[in-house]
């Protein structure tokens, strides 16, 4: 009877977790080639990461999207984690918020990953279907 009790009282946040999974789902599959069209084709060549324009960019403004854009990355990866173990896309929400917050080595991480040959194919697949050249590594 007890788990009976459980189940219905948290039945509406499962439905939730549920409508949230599917949600970050969707948003990246239809922003996923937006995103790697937007990529420099020269973004991974040099050994250091170039400063963006957001360096140049008001302090507070800098600070603002800095902080929103790392509580936006922490928060897919504590969804991620949870989708881990309930239905949705686990791993590729918590790869997402790792790509989004910032973090020693991240750029290297980023180059390493990037120079497997199977994700290098599908970067340059999508980029050449947005009519964008490929990425050189």
């Amino acid at each position: 009877m007890n788990n009976l009790i459980d189940l219905e009282s948290h039945q509406q946040l499962l439905v939730w977790i549920g409508i949230g999974s599917l949600a970050v789902f969707v948003i990246s599959l239809l922003t996923l080639p937006w995103l790697v069209a937007k990529i420099p084709e020269d973004y991974f060549v040099p050994k250091k990461r170039q400063p963006t324009k957001w360096k140049n960019q008001h302090p507070l403004v800098r600070l603002l999207t800095l902080i929103g854009k790392n509580l936006l990355g922490y928060g897919l990866i504590l969804a991620g984690l949870l989708m881990l173990f309930l239905p949705g896309q686990g791993i590729l929400t918590l790869v997402t918020g790792l790509l989004l917050i910032d973090y020693p080595g991240k750029f290297r991480i980023e180059r390493k990953i990037v120079r497997t040959p199977t994700i290098l194919n599908g970067l340059n697949w999508l980029r050449a279907k947005a009519k964008k050249p490929p990425l050189v590594v």
